[in-house]
């Protein structure tokens, strides 16, 4: 052990050991083709809760979960306490009397005791239902909290601090639904003290791979959130199938550093699940990547120093200047690094480039940048596994999945089938229906392209979704993912994200946001966000890098003719901003309706009131 408690590394860098890139292809016609893994696929276990028993037993002093107490000291569970306290807290839930048709509710932020009471729940086969923080404390009307409770009717509903819920108790409370918290009149402290009982033996006897373990609701960007029914089976599927293509994580107990909400796929089921199955530690990140926040997440690297980090692209880009000059953090985020994962949107080329200088600077060697693709829908759908030259490469079906190929215009859609895959949309029969095609395959509305024919272990390049794209009035299609990456590429580092526009006009444009970081540096000064948008300086860095960016481009399809730098961030309130960091495309055009409109008024190219030349 480390003089902090972590355990140490059995080597200082230990080698990257990624399982060969295999795939079959499959014929079906008219251009039509599906890829599969050839690996054999089988999961051991019956249900989540074995993997938790078998490391109680083999590594009980473990540490599993971890977090910042309030004296800002590190504590949490060890593997064999968690254990404990799951079945304490599942006889708990049973008591109160909740069970298949009647879930538990979690309102309140990732935590030790949201970790330990989910895997309570799950434990005895009662669904969970981990709802997003500002569905709670930024809507004063609930709007969608209400939604949720109407399409899963739960049974508890908890969260760490009944006063800071306070509105959505008073309303859950309104329903008949028993309110849990550490500080309430039902509370957490008191569930613990709950005797193990034969009914928690028996109920989880009965938790099999089809038995439901969450409902996880999607961001809901163009109407209220759906909910996915996961079961067991799609949770174990997709770590059984991570394992066998990054056979290291059973080599050694993977440990992270993460802010992930545990309400999206990502952070509660990939990265949650991934601790679990392989026996890692968990240290819960309290920072996420909007300033004033960041600043804890790169404390935390510095006292944790993980060996696998994951992020979305917004992360890197405001720990990359930092990370630069600062030593101290350099060396603990690459020290026992084995790899670096991004999701969530596309990585663009400056982030890779600089996190791999650095990497190389630090440790003389290359750390894996590596994705993944999926969806609430169907986990882990795609992973990469071997080395890749660019970030749209989101690497081969991963094993168990059949992953079909259709032609869709010019592009080649993707759908998916296998055990990692959602049987549906809970009591919304007709979104289920729409979601599957005549052969069960699920719809992802996600493009992809083979990055070569003649090499399918080369991988697929993500080629945009399908209903993200649109056509020019000249009937122009524009690939709205592959624009926007290719658009932060040419303004970096000033420019952190882009809303494309230009469905039906007669040119695209964008709505530009700032990295206030980098502006700062090139202003010489601080200053807002409104006051960068102004700034001669940060206007002709803009003006400058377009023009040359469209000087390389061949037609309209890619040509940025308008931009608008916006003068305030994306709204987490309006969910503009998604919980994992990144820009809700079509709810940004939706809400900047009026911000769309002054970009397309008169022929003027405009960076706040700067003519840019196209």
């Amino acid at each position: 052990m480390t003089t902090d408690g972590r355990e140490t590394m059995t080597s200082a860098y230990p080698a990257t050991k990624f399982a060969p890139a295999e795939v079959v292809r499959t014929e079906l016609g008219d251009g039509a083709f599906t890829l599969s893994s050839p690996q054999p696929f089988k999961i051991a276990v019956q249900n989540l809760s074995e993997k938790l028993d078998h490391w109680a037993v083999e590594a009980p002093d473990r540490e599993f979960l971890m977090e910042r107490d309030t004296g800002d000291v590190w504590s949490g569970v060890s593997y064999g306490e968690a254990h404990a306290q799951v079945r304490a807290l599942a006889a708990f839930l049973l008591e109160q009397g909740l069970g298949p048709e009647k879930p538990l509710l979690i309102l309140s932020a990732n935590s030790v005791r949201h970790g330990v009471l989910a895997l309570a729940a799950m434990h005895v086969g009662i669904p969970v239902v981990p709802v997003s923080v500002p569905y709670s404390l930024h809507d004063k009307t609930l709007a969608k909290l209400r939604h949720i409770v109407s399409v899963t009717a739960p049974g508890i509903a908890y969260a760490a601090d009944q006063q800071v819920f306070s509105n959505a108790f008073d309303y859950l409370g309104g329903e008949g639904i028993a309110l849990l918290s550490d500080n309430g009149d039902l509370s957490y402290g008191a569930a613990l003290a709950t005797p193990v009982s034969d009914a928690v033996v028996k109920a989880a006897a009965n938790v099999g791979p089809k038995t439901v373990a969450k409902i996880l609701f999607t961001s809901g960007s163009t109407g209220m959130p759906k909910g996915v029914i996961v079961n067991q089976e799609m949770m174990m599927a997709s770590q059984q199938a991570l394992v066998q293509i990054w056979p290291f994580l059973e080599a050694e107990p993977p440990v992270i550093v993460d802010w992930l909400p545990w309400n999206h796929t990502f952070g509660g089921n990939f990265n949650f699940n991934q601790i679990l199955w392989n026996g890692g530690t968990f240290y819960i990140d309290d920072g996420k990547p909007v300033p004033g926040e960041i600043e804890k997440t790169m404390r935390n690297i510095r006292d944790v120093s993980p060996t696998l980090y994951f992020n979305v692209p917004k992360g890197f880009d405001m720990m990359l200047p930092v990370m630069r000059e600062d030593a101290a953090l350099r060396k603990a985020f690459f020290e026992r690094l084995q790899l670096i994962f991004f999701s969530g949107a596309g990585l663009p080329d400056h982030l890779w480039e600089g996190l791999e200088e650095l990497g190389v600077a630090e440790r003389g060697e290359k750390v894996p940048f590596v994705s993944a693709w999926g969806a609430t829908e169907a986990m882990l759908i795609t992973c990469v596994h071997f080395p890749v030259p660019s970030a749209d490469v989101i690497g081969l079906p991963t094993p168990g999945y059949e992953l079909k190929f259709l032609p869709n215009g010019s592009k080649l859609e993707m759908r998916v089938r296998g055990p990692h895959v959602t049987s549906g949309y809970m009591n919304n029969a007709e979104k289920t229906a729409e979601a599957f095609d005549e052969d069960g395959f699920y719809l992802t509305g996600d493009a992809g392209r083979l990055v070569d024919e003649g090499d399918l272990s080369k991988g697929i390049f993500f080629d945009g979704r399908t209903s993200e794209n649109f056509k020019l009035m000249t009937g122009t299609w524009v690939a709205v993912g592959n624009l926007r990456i290719a658009l932060l590429d040419a303004l970096k580092p000033i420019v952190s994200d882009a809303v494309i526009t230009g469905h039906n006009r007669n040119d695209i444009g964008a709505l530009l946001f700032l990295n206030a970081d980098e502006c700062k540096s090139l202003a010489g000064r601080v200053d807002d966000l409104a006051g960068y948008a102004s700034d001669p300086a940060v206007r002709a860095f803009i003006e400058e890098r377009l023009s040359a960016y469209n000087a390389g481009q061949t037609g309209s399809a890619t040509r940025v003719r308008r931009v608008l730098v916006q003068t305030d961030a994306p709204s987490v309130e309006k969910n503009e901003i998604t919980d994992k960091g990144y820009i809700n495309q079509r709810l940004a055009l939706e809400l900047r309706d009026a911000a769309v409109c002054e970009l397309y008024e008169g022929p003027e190219r405009v960076i706040a009131s700067v003519k840019v030349h196209a």
